[in-house]
């Protein structure tokens, strides 16, 4: 795991803001966000060797980085972690507290300092069946409870062979703008090609600016030019 936060980390020197041409606000700059999802891994030996690495990583302001932890290393993660990297949950429920066994809720993540959480993600939807609808409530939950959203969207490789991409994307998309009322710019939409994971097949990068393109034009329909010009 280490290793890999070493070869995405060189790579910030050389990250810079782009700008882009908006015909309402002449250019507009994107913040770059890099992050790392460690999904069911780690332990505390293998997480202070990466504190300490972290530590000594070059920083780029123009580049939010973001470290996404299993629930239960979120507190330790959070006690040891350089004050300029951001910790994410990688998952939490709508609810604000109750009878949901093994679930965490917005205002816990809160308390102990975590802003980010990661929703939506592929794993999640399949694996665990979490519906468009649920991902886009505990969307908008977790921004009225103060959290900042790295929301997932993506095709599997049996909808992009159909090509049902662009009709699977706006309809991820689309549930979570009819649901959410808040600030979208508390919303980072990651595109996952869910086809590309584990299949021996590889996402190019104009395969995933077309579908960058997808969302822009959908977020400018649903949202607000705005916003679709600042993702």
């Amino acid at each position: 795991m280490i290793k890999i936060f070493r070869q995405i980390l060189k790579l910030l020197p050389s990250i810079h803001s782009r700008r882009y041409y908006s015909p309402s606000a002449n250019f507009v700059k994107r913040k770059f966000i890099v992050g790392g999802n460690w999904k069911m891994n780690g332990n505390r030996k293998q997480i202070m060797e990466i504190m300490k690495f972290l530590d000594k990583c070059p920083r780029d302001c123009s580049t939010d980085v973001v470290v996404a932890v299993p629930s239960v290393y979120l507190d330790f993660v959070q006690c040891h972690i350089p004050a300029h990297i951001h910790v994410a949950a990688q998952n939490c429920y709508k609810g604000e507290k109750g009878a949901f066994t093994g679930e965490i809720s917005p205002p816990m993540l809160m308390d102990i300092g975590v802003k980010w959480v990661i929703l939506g993600h592929s794993e999640r939807r399949i694996v665990f069946k979490e519906s468009d609808e649920l991902v886009a409530e505990k969307v908008d939950s977790a921004h009225k409870h103060g959290l900042k959203i790295i929301a997932c969207i993506g095709e599997t490789l049996e909808e992009r062979k159909r090509c049902k991409t662009e009709e699977v994307v706006t309809r991820q998309l689309g549930v979570i703008a009819s649901t959410f009322k808040g600030d979208w710019a508390d919303i980072v939409l990651a595109y996952e090609p869910v086809w590309a994971i584990g299949t021996g097949q590889t996402a190019t990068p104009d395969q995933a600016q077309e579908v960058h393109k997808t969302i822009r034009c959908y977020i400018k329909k649903a949202v607000s030019s705005d916003v679709a010009e600042s993702m």
